[in-house]
């Protein structure tokens, strides 16, 4: 059962880590449509169904399967590598809830943030995935 398990949660994180990739990429294009264009309206449904459709679901599931692989297996919890990667799975969750945020800004056209912006927020998810599978395959403690 375990394996089954440790697959769905590592299906779950590559559907999430997708969304948290793609999400801030439509905020960079986003912001070059005017409020209230066709353009605009149609980013406004493709984040809104990104968000709410796989990234919020899969977020869920890879939650849900990680607790369950730590329920399996109690002993990881002694494991400094796990603390530390729960750690940054908490700083994704939350940079998860900083997209939300901005997307209702975009939705409700009060978006105030320039295309940089969103292009340095796409590297955070990334930097933090990089840190989760270091701690998950090296466990350097």
């Amino acid at each position: 059962m375990y394996e089954w398990i440790k697959a769905l949660h590592v299906i779950s994180i590559i559907a999430w880590m997708a969304g948290l990739l793609y999400l801030p990429r439509l905020f960079v294009y986003h912001c070059d449509a005017p409020a209230g264009s066709d353009a605009s309206e149609r980013f406004k449904v493709m984040e809104r169904r990104l968000l709410r459709a796989i990234m919020n679901p899969a977020m869920i599931a890879a939650y849900v399967f990680g607790i369950a692989m730590i329920v399996l297996t109690p002993e990881w919890l002694k494991q400094g590598w796990l603390h530390a990667k729960l750690l940054f799975v908490l700083l994704l969750t939350a940079s998860h809830m900083m997209m939300a945020r901005w997307r209702r800004d975009f939705a409700e056209d009060r978006n105030s943030r320039p295309q940089r912006f969103y292009r340095i927020a796409n590297e955070v998810p990334t930097l933090l995935m990089i840190g989760i599978v270091i701690f998950v395959i090296v466990k350097p403690f």
